[in-house]
């Protein structure tokens, strides 16, 4: 007697309905995903855990992006370097929506702006425009670092990074965390590097970024940001105007445009 083909038919879609199931580990989304072995043992060896807070470094210039993890003592210890598969635009800040640049500032990223769902594997909002930037007129909307390997204003990195990186930001959330810190920057903020770029109009700009980028390594912990006369201002703790336009108080001053750039060593700018 000829058998039926349905059985056999329930059989092939069962399996591949299993195996689909088993394509991420554990039955778990991409965006659950726990960190490997060899992550928690280098953390570890570290002196951090994954719960712990986390610093997110970009460099434009050199394609890389950096975690950072606190110690038990506190002090922020570099835990990982990831080379940035494509960034989009120029060295330089982003200024309006559509200018196709990746944005450079300080930023903050919450558990909130997270995108498990992303079309871009998986992705989390930069935060442009903060509030500087809005206060000083600059947009754009949907500015992410993603998976994918694609970017139109974005910091784009491969998949295998990303769900890395998602992980990492997914734990430090679990430990409490209300946020990690994002500093985006063109390039190493060495003096050697901002002379070769002494001549871009964005020197003074970088000028300011250099002063948080130098907190890092002076106190080894990521500088408090904030923001008066139309610029960031570092470790200045209260007392700072609502407006970022709005003049500094005196004892948290921010320097002129042009000190800054009479500071990069090339007063025909001023």
């Amino acid at each position: 007697m000829r058998r039926s083909p349905v059985p056999a038919l329930l059989t092939a879609l069962l399996l591949t309905f299993v195996l689909a199931g088993c394509s991420s580990l554990g039955g778990l989304t991409k965006d659950k995903q726990p960190l490997s072995a060899r992550t928690v043992s280098v953390l570890a060896a570290l002196d951090t855990t994954p719960a712990a807070p986390m610093l997110v470094r970009v460099f434009k210039e050199s394609s890389e992006l950096e975690v950072w993890k606190p110690d038990s003592r506190g002090n922020y210890r570099l835990f990982k370097t990831y080379a940035i598969c494509k960034w989009s635009g120029e060295l330089g800040p982003k200024v309006k929506e559509g200018d196709y640049q990746s944005p450079e500032g300080f930023y903050e990223v919450t558990a909130g702006m997270m995108n498990p769902k992303s079309s871009y594997y998986l992705s989390f909002n930069t935060g442009f425009p903060n509030r500087l930037d809005r206060a000083q007129g600059r947009t754009g909307t949907n500015l992410m670092i993603h998976g994918d390997c694609k970017s139109v204003g974005c910091y784009a990195m491969t998949d295998e990074q990303m769900k890395e990186i998602y992980a990492l930001a997914r734990e430090s959330f679990a430990g409490g965390n209300q946020s990690f810190k994002l500093e985006l920057y063109p390039f190493r903020m060495t003096e050697a590097n901002l002379t070769r770029h002494a001549a871009n109009p964005n020197i003074a700009f970088w000028r300011n970024l250099k002063q948080g980028y130098d907190v890092l390594a002076q106190t080894q912990r990521p500088a408090t940001v904030g923001a008066c006369g139309g610029r960031y201002v570092f470790n200045a703790g209260s007392g700072l105007p609502s407006d970022p336009m709005g003049a500094c108080p005196a004892d948290v001053a921010a320097p002129t445009t042009a000190e800054l750039v009479m500071a990069a060593g090339n007063p025909a700018l001023s």
